[in-house]
This record gives structure tokens, sequence and C-alpha cells, in this order.
């Protein structure tokens, strides 16, 4: 279970900090909800406490284990895409929804390597934006650094590993 002020990742959304946890009854159904928002674009989420696990809420990663990724960046190969739209965008949604940061900055990796080759579609170019934001969000915690600062870190790293 997590405490107000704990920073934690969604899997869908990237990293923010809890600002409460509050009873609602939604639906005569009454159970209690985190409240976190996200540093980057002031997204308020409610995850139920119950099912947060099942959402895949965690606490985000320690500033030894993003600054070990950003690293690491580089060397990630990039996945040739294989398959129609829909198959390599199921493939996509999974490694995001994964929660895991190496599975996202290979999703990064994979649709900027992408987009140099044929260009991205609208689907596609929101997904990297999405995936950035989740990458992004979740470094700008562990390590305190400002958002443009780990971005810029993040497209230097990434192209520079191409």
């Amino acid at each position: 279970m997590f405490s107000v002020g704990d920073k934690v990742a969604h899997p869908m959304h990237g990293a923010g900090v809890i600002d409460e946890i509050v009873r609602e009854t939604v639906a005569g159904s009454t159970q209690d909800y985190y409240v976190f928002h996200m540093p980057v674009g002031g997204l308020v989420l409610k995850i139920p406490t119950a099912s947060s696990e099942m959402v895949g809420l965690r606490g985000i990663w320690e500033a030894a284990q993003s600054l070990q990724l950003l690293r690491e960046l580089p060397l990630l190969k990039a996945e040739s895409f294989h398959g129609s739209w829909n198959q390599r965008n199921r493939d996509t949604m999974e490694k995001l929804k994964s929660g895991d940061l190496y599975q996202v900055a290979q999703v990064i990796k994979n649709l900027m390597q992408r987009d140099n080759d044929k260009g991205l579609s609208t689907g596609e170019r929101k997904m990297l934006r999405t995936a950035k934001q989740i990458l992004i969000t979740e470094m700008v915690l562990s390590i305190g650094e400002d958002y443009r600062q780990i971005e810029e870190r993040v497209n230097l790293s990434i192209s520079g590993g191409t």
C-alpha cells in the first residue's frame, strides 16, 4: 500500500506523486482511491487502492536504476517491425502496459527508427509521445532533473545509438 507523498508510476500515464487517499462512493460501492497528479500536463488520476496492483501501479525506480537505463539507451537495437499495423500496435501496447521502463525505451527506439525509415502514422506518433511521457516522467521524479533536460538526454541517447 502506498502513502501520501509516495512517488508512483502508472504503466500507461507515467509517474506522479500521491496527493491524498480518499474514500468515495460510486454506484453504491464505497472504496478508497489513490489520488495522484502527474508533474507534466497536470493530469490527476484516481486509482482504487484495492485494484492498484492489478492496474500496474508501482513505486518509481531509484535514481541509480534510471541513470543506468540512460547509459544503456544507446545500446538498444531497434527491432524490425513485422506484420500489419494492428499487430505492431498490439505488440507496442503490450510493451507499454508492462510497466517495464526497458520495454518502454524499446518502444521509443523502435518508433524513432521507423519514423526515420518510413515515417509514422498518426497513431504511431501518439504512441511515441505516450511512451516518451511514461519514461521521462518517471526519470524526472527519480533523478530529480527538469523534464526538458531528461527529454534531451533520452532523445540524444536513443538517436545516438541508432
